[in-house]
């Protein structure tokens, strides 16, 4: 069993929801608003979707400690490369909390949605976890705030759910598409037209359904046959609901 050394901070993971400010839990509101340091991460520029959401929630005493992504989704001219840009920002980001946490103070990193479900904060968690005392608070998640917007049940009782990435090779989504009972397709962006290829190569798209920033005030819901591939949004996912069941 780890011990930690009761004079540094503590590091907590904290899931604040797809983007309704409601849909926070009661713990995660109540550490978020406990901590001296929260911190986030953020694209250059923006204020982002995760501090928007807790935004009001914080005091004036609290330190505001943005983590801003050197690149997103941009090209990049070789030899320049995304992955280790992104590693080395992750590693740098984790020294930045670490020093905080050494100095005795608690330190809130908010997440859209769940931290350890595609959150930014797990990258944290594996450089820091092993160092300092480390809680995670579960968040509602993006698929099941979609869900709940579309109105659509995920699953039925025996039936499994598939959480598919866009980025997968074409052949790779068919197949695992034509396998699963029902599914969620996330990262869209660039994604989405090979995407919607497959689900009507598999006779899926009837069933499939779109959303688009779902639970934020500007959610949209769109006809799979009526969105522009050049347009889908980093917040957006795709549901293939289970075939009902007549109980």
């Amino acid at each position: 069993m780890t011990t930690y050394e009761r004079s540094r901070g503590r590091l907590f993971g904290i899931g604040v929801g797809p983007g309704d400010p409601e849909l926070i839990t009661l713990k995660a509101l109540r550490l978020l608003q406990a901590a001296p340091v929260v911190a986030y991460f953020v694209a250059k520029g923006k204020k982002g979707n995760a501090f928007g959401i807790v935004e009001a929630h914080l005091g004036d005493t609290q330190q505001h400690l943005p983590l801003v992504y050197p690149v997103t989704t941009e090209a990049l001219e070789p030899p320049l490369c995304y992955e280790t840009i992104i590693a080395d920002f992750y590693d740098t980001a984790a020294e930045i909390v670490a020093a905080h946490l050494d100095s005795g103070r608690d330190v809130a990193v908010i997440c859209e949605g769940d931290p350890f479900f595609y959150g930014s904060y797990m990258y944290l968690h594996d450089r820091l976890a092993a160092r300092f005392e480390a809680e995670v608070v579960p968040g509602v998640c993006s698929m099941l705030g979609g869900a709940a917007m579309l109105g659509v049940p995920l699953v039925y009782r025996n039936q499994s759910l598939s959480v598919l990435s866009g980025v997968l090779p074409e052949a790779e989504l068919r197949r695992r598409l034509a396998d699963a009972d029902a599914a969620v397709v996330m990262k869209l962006g660039r994604n989405f037209d090979k995407v919607r290829r497959v689900l009507v190569e598999l006779g899926l798209a009837g069933r499939a359904l779109y959303i688009e920033r779902a639970t934020m005030a500007n959610q949209r819901i769109v006809p799979l046959a009526e969105v522009d591939p050049m347009a889908s949004p980093y917040f957006s996912l795709l549901v293939v609901p289970g075939e009902k069941w007549q109980g």
